[in-house]
């Protein structure tokens, strides 16, 4: 007998057919006041999935510590969008070819997840993505100290999450947080993939 696995990926895409509100590294910080009038400059991450079922798994990489933004973070392939980019899902995917050799057309973009707006005043469109071939990443050094995956079931499990602290620019920035092995999952990147959990949760 052929026991057939329901793709989470399903339930996510399901969930986005309805209006959902972004997220915002202040989300878990409800007294920050935020400038009235910001410009916030718009990027995009490619949240990229290889493989399927219990293989399944999230390319995540490991930030330059010489980069201006996010230095030594863990996050997705991603970055500010350019003047030549056609739109954001363009810009998730030079940037993912260029930080760990995904040719844009190996991938299968699926759905926007919401926006997430960050402390260093990015709007982010995270662009969920298959990747349906075998696939090895390959970190560009200039941007990448290292590029790794994490099983899509670990960042899908809303038990591995945790909320931590630390002070920022004199007052307590709370986050998320969800580590796997040696890498140390928060911010931005948590925030997204917690939202990822979120609207994989069964109705």
């Amino acid at each position: 007998m052929t026991v057939t696995t329901r793709d989470p990926l399903d339930a996510v895409l399901a969930a986005l057919r309805a209006p959902r509100a972004g997220s915002s590294d202040y989300d878990l910080n409800p007294g920050t006041q935020l400038p009235e009038g910001r410009r916030l400059r718009p990027a995009a991450v490619l949240v990229a999935v290889a493989g399927e079922g219990h293989a399944a798994r999230v390319l995540l990489t490991k930030r330059s510590s010489a980069l201006r933004h996010h230095p030594g973070q863990i996050a997705f392939p991603g970055g500010k969008q350019d003047a030549g980019d056609a739109d954001l899902h363009a810009t998730a995917l030079r940037e993912a070819h260029e930080e760990i050799g995904l040719a844009p057309g190996a991938v299968d973009i699926l759905a926007d997840l919401p926006p997430h707006e960050t402390v260093t005043g990015f709007d982010v469109t995270p662009v969920l993505a298959r990747v349906p071939a075998p696939f090895v990443p390959r970190a560009e050094p200039g941007e990448v100290a290292e590029a790794f995956a994490v099983p899509l079931a670990h960042v899908l499990d809303r038990d591995r999450f945790r909320v931590e602290r630390r002070r920022w620019k004199g007052t307590w920035r709370h986050y998320y947080v969800v580590p796997f092995g040696p890498y140390y999952i928060w911010g931005a990147t948590a925030r997204i993939l917690r939202e990822l959990a979120d609207l994989a949760r069964p109705a």
